[in-house]
């Protein structure tokens, strides 16, 4: 009769006998026919490696960056980073690669490394995926957000009465992205946070300059409104369908007037 496996952090150890590496059957200790995998997977760590700590440090530097605003490259520098973030070279490296296989950065041989700027049209495929993310989570928020939370969403404009002028444009856009932030949010749906998590660099870039080109701020601001009015009254097929064309509409401007390839 085997022994009863044990049972640790969720991974089951082999009762007497080795397991080749790459996982093996045990045998169940329960007395039934199942049996249970073990996986090949090295224990957690305690606590968040260097290599995590840069990672998170760059990508929020990386997606608070106006990418777009500029028409130059950004070349990342490796001993700059190491020296800014006070860790050796060898965790930004880890860091790196990490980003460049989430599509953050690209390295360029006997160039470097530099954050990556999509074309026109990746752009405009990207802010069509954000406009049905985010229209679903505006028609789930209708029904989950509280009335406390629409209220600190239609407080993020009260100091916008109307359009912002060119010394007030960085405020509203940080509002701007806030706002589109909070509607993921609010419909408190993990999966569609994390879908769109790693869009945000790009659409957060893009709402920056187009907010400064064809009065787009003075249209954004009204739309943001009708948004939550939707919202308030509880409205989550207008409330999504309101998202869905003040999204779409970045897009037809970005066809328009981005000036990038």
């Amino acid at each position: 009769m085997s022994k009863r496996p044990n049972i640790r952090s969720g991974v089951v150890s082999p009762p007497t006998s080795s397991i080749p590496e790459g996982g093996d059957r045990a045998a169940s200790g329960d007395g039934g026919d199942q049996n249970h995998i073990r996986l090949g997977i090295a224990p957690l760590a305690a606590n968040p490696s260097l290599r995590d700590l840069a990672y998170e440090a760059i990508k929020n530097a990386i997606t608070g960056m106006d990418i777009y605003g500029s028409p130059e490259e950004f070349r990342l520098d490796e001993r700059q980073l190491s020296q800014d973030l006070g860790v050796s070279r060898t965790p930004i490296r880890e860091a790196l690669t990490i980003l460049e296989q989430e599509g953050f950065v690209r390295t360029v041989p006997r160039r470097g490394v530099f954050v990556v700027r999509l074309s026109k049209q990746q752009i405009i495929e990207m802010i069509t995926v954000w406009a049905a993310l985010e229209s679903m989570a505006a028609y789930l928020a209708a029904d989950r957000a509280s009335s406390r939370e629409l209220r600190m969403l239609r407080k993020l404009f009260e100091e916008f009465e109307c359009a912002p002028d060119s010394e007030h444009m960085h405020e509203y856009s940080e509002a701007n992205i806030k706002f589109h932030q909070m509607i993921i949010r609010l419909g408190d749906c993990q999966l569609l946070a994390e879908m769109s998590a790693n869009l945000l660099i790009h659409v957060r870039a893009i709402r920056n300059v187009s907010l400064r080109q064809d009065n787009r701020a003075e249209r954004s601001l009204t739309e943001h409104m009708q948004i939550i009015d939707a919202l308030e009254a509880r409205d989550g097929e207008l409330a999504a369908r309101l998202v869905r064309q003040h999204t779409l509409g970045l897009a037809a401007h970005v066809d328009k007037h981005g000036l990038f390839s």
